[in-house]
């Protein structure tokens, strides 16, 4: 019956596109770049707890873009849909080719079917020979991560699917022994776990590297930002703790670090650690904040030009949205060869304002949607660039980079190896209604790209909007 509907619609000339609604689009291709609106449907006085366009979460789905020097183009991947006023999730990748200055057609790397959730948004990675890799995070034991290949070097045609296991919040790295995977597994509670490939398809045990017990029946939990510094000399990563498994209760800062694709893990100073990390007061601990009664939301780290870890973060008084939990205030903690340094960048007016952090020498750069935007107190705002010239030690705004939105612009991403006018990239949504949401990218001189919401060629231009 099916077959026979689909055929009736080409015989009467009605794009059979529009007839895959409801069935799998995997390896299609989509014409435009509308990303995923969602809320989490906690309400407040001042709104959901989060909501809005999300294309382009989670902070702990870890990279998002990559540039590729030999293609000379930038991949990257979001949660997106098939339309504006529908919330079924589909993992997209798309290109921007820095030659002519073009973006594809996005394809439908995956199909999430009835997902509406961005908690199973893709990450992305290329392996030596230049195939794409895309992890889609899974949520818990309810719904497989994939590991998705392309099956062409550079190539966002299409991708098969090469293993299915459970993995959540996926953060890829590829380094000079092979893959490495930080994730979180659902166990009742967010523990953190890790595993690797040498050959990038026959992965190692996973191994579990974090679960502090705490609260009255002894529960634990973490949310965590890896990166790696140079080809994988380090894998690092600074966590926070959720106090009896709460994820509300998240505060305290965390950073172990390896130095031999996960055999042994040590602190920031050398010194070796057993893993799983599973007592509250231990030398992986960097902040006591849970004793100062402050939340801590992790957004984004790095590494300075030696290797000492870089933790961009926001503090804050609670989980709930509004006034009564400010100051929103977004830090730094970095390690300065001897010891860890905290400096205040700025405020915004939400736990879930996520930026990125640059660091290039003894310049380091911030941008994320640290001004207030048209729908205040919900997710996302105007987006800024702070800028340091001391190595995080005192920050400035260097310029705002969008004004007079009408949604909110949220979730600015880094990619791997970024490179202009691909430097960061976001979508927009309203936080207190459903809303279209479109993609944008931007560099630091301040120009700023939309990605086209309705293509009619394979490749067409972004439209200058800044």
């Amino acid at each position: 019956m099916k077959i026979r509907f689909l055929f009736l619609l080409y015989i009467i000339g009605i794009p059979l596109v529009s007839a895959q609604i409801g069935s799998d689009m995997r390896n299609q291709k989509v014409d435009g770049y509308r990303g995923i609106w969602f809320e989490l449907n906690q309400k407040f006085p001042y709104g959901d707890k989060y909501s809005g366009g999300l294309g382009t979460y989670t902070a702990k789905h870890i990279p998002l873009a990559i540039y590729s020097t030999e293609a000379n183009k930038t991949f990257f991947v979001y949660g997106g849909t098939t339309q504006k006023d529908e919330r079924h999730l589909l993992c997209m990748v798309g290109t921007y080719d820095h030659n002519t200055g073009l973006v594809s057609k996005p394809t439908v790397a995956y199909d999430k079917q009835e997902v509406d959730d961005p908690h199973d948004n893709p990450t992305i990675l290329i392996d030596d020979e230049g195939y794409l890799w895309i992890f889609l995070s899974g949520r818990g034991t309810k719904r497989e991560g994939i590991k998705l290949k392309s099956n062409r070097p550079f190539s966002i045609d299409s991708f098969r699917i090469m293993e299915k296991s459970e993995f959540t919040y996926p953060q890829i790295w590829n380094t000079n022994k092979g893959f490495f995977h930080f994730f979180t597994k659902y166990t009742g509670v967010r523990e953190l776990y890790f595993e690797s490939s040498l050959d990038e398809e026959t992965w190692q045990p996973t191994r579990k590297l974090a679960g502090i017990p705490s609260g009255k029946d002894n529960r634990s939990g973490h949310y965590q930002v890896s990166n790696q510094f140079g080809d994988g000399e380090i894998l690092g990563t600074f966590f926070n703790r959720h106090t009896n498994g709460d994820v509300d209760t998240r505060s305290d800062l965390y950073y172990v670090q390896t130095h031999n694709h996960g055999t042994s893990w040590t602190t920031v100073d050398g010194n070796q650690i057993p893993i799983p990390v599973d007592n509250i007061e231990n030398a992986t601990r960097v902040i006591d904040y849970h004793s100062q009664n402050k939340n801590v939301y992790v957004k984004d780290m790095g590494f300075d030009r030696v290797g000492n870890p870089v933790c961009l973060y926001i503090t804050s008084g609670g989980y709930e949205p509004g006034p009564d939990n400010a100051p929103y205030e977004w830090r730094v903690t970095f390690w300065n060869g001897t010891e860890w340094t905290t400096k205040n960048v700025c405020t915004s007016d939400h736990n879930y304002d996520m930026g990125s952090i640059f660091i290039a020498d003894d310049v380091w750069k911030i941008v994320g949607p640290t001004e207030n935007g048209l729908q205040k107190y919900g997710v996302g705002g105007e987006i800024a660039i702070w800028v340091s010239t001391n190595s995080g030690r005192d920050w400035e705004k260097e310029k705002v980079v969008t004004k007079n939105s009408t949604l909110n612009n949220a979730y600015v991403r880094r990619p791997m190896q970024s490179k202009a006018p691909f430097s960061f990239f976001w979508a927009n949504g309203n936080p207190d209604k459903l809303s279209i949401s479109e993609l944008f990218f931007g560099d630091f001189s301040g120009d700023v790209y939309r990605l086209p919401y309705t293509m009619t060629e394979e490749w067409q231009k972004p439209i200058k909007v800044y």
